[in-house]
């Protein structure tokens, strides 16, 4: 059972209909309730008493600059005094009554519970997102791993067949025509790199020819020289297919923000859900 009383003394008739309205839909026996009754009655006479001599205080009159902080001071002052008359405060009990205090008991019990499966469900949440991750991370060691696998298979059978040259077959044949094409996907990899370069070089240049030239005459001088967008998607690129289960850099002050803002508003870029100094490259081949 739960007294609510309105902390506005202007509103006092209401808020004892409002306490004599829950008192009377509870179980518990007259007695309980006068006694509650009984002690509404003495804390509204203490909050009248705080009240007029809140009242007595004369305020100063302040100019409208210094009124916000003004009373954000004597807010600051009451919330102290507040706190250390609470410090200095021996609990109380606030009924003998069994009844009373069985209806708390079983409030301040139900509040406990709500809490912890409001807690329960954060940490089966955060478990379900360390088991999808463990996926990942197993899905990734276990490609890593056939991937070494077919490499070392594929040396063993060089080897095999240089060992053997009467021995040539498809599979050497296979493996050449495998490594060309691996030389191909790197040239084409350095020309369309080449492309992107002259297209960031003529659209977007570099921050110090554009932003630090107009502050030519200012004094202070860059801490630190701001790499250009094409050395931003490289990082990106490179992060992605480097480690794509965790594609993730970290912004630094090298990153000038208008390049970081472009990425992101046209979505070629995503920030980390739970670190906005980290960000990814959008995952387009998937």
């Amino acid at each position: 059972m739960q007294v609510t009383c309105a902390p506005r003394l202007g509103r006092r008739e209401a808020a004892m209909a409002e306490c004599l309205s829950e008192i009377s839909n509870t179980a518990g026996p007259v007695e309980a309730k006068e006694e509650l009754l009984d002690e509404c009655e003495s804390i509204w006479k203490q909050m009248e008493e705080c009240q007029s001599k809140l009242m007595l205080l004369g305020t100063e009159t302040l100019l409208p600059s210094d009124a916000k902080l003004s009373l954000l001071m004597l807010r600051w002052k009451a919330l102290t005094v507040d706190f250390h008359q609470w410090q200095a405060r021996n609990p109380e009990v606030i009924s003998t009554n069994p009844d009373v205090l069985l209806e708390l008991g079983k409030e301040e019990l139900q509040k406990v519970k709500n809490d912890l499966e409001m807690v329960l469900s954060t940490v089966r949440s955060k478990n379900k997102q360390l088991e999808e991750d463990l996926k990942r991370e197993q899905q990734w060691y276990e490609e890593q791993k056939q991937m070494l696998e077919t490499l070392n298979k594929m040396e063993e059978e060089a080897s095999t067949e240089v060992e053997h040259p009467s021995t040539k077959s498809l599979k050497t044949r296979e493996l050449n025509e495998l490594k060309n094409k691996v030389l191909k996907l790197k040239t084409y990899k350095k020309e369309l790199l080449s492309a992107l370069g002259e297209f960031l070089d003529e659209h977007f240049p570099p921050p110090e020819k554009g932003e630090n030239s107009k502050k030519k005459n200012s004094l202070a001088e860059p801490v630190v020289e701001l790499i250009t967008l094409q050395e931003i998607l490289e990082m990106l690129i490179n992060t992605l297919m480097t480690t794509p289960h965790e594609p993730y850099i970290t912004i630094n002050e090298s990153f000038w923000p208008p390049y970081i803002e472009l990425l992101l508003r046209y979505g070629m870029a995503l920030r980390h859900p739970e670190d906005p100094n980290r960000m990814r490259l959008q995952a387009y081949h998937k």
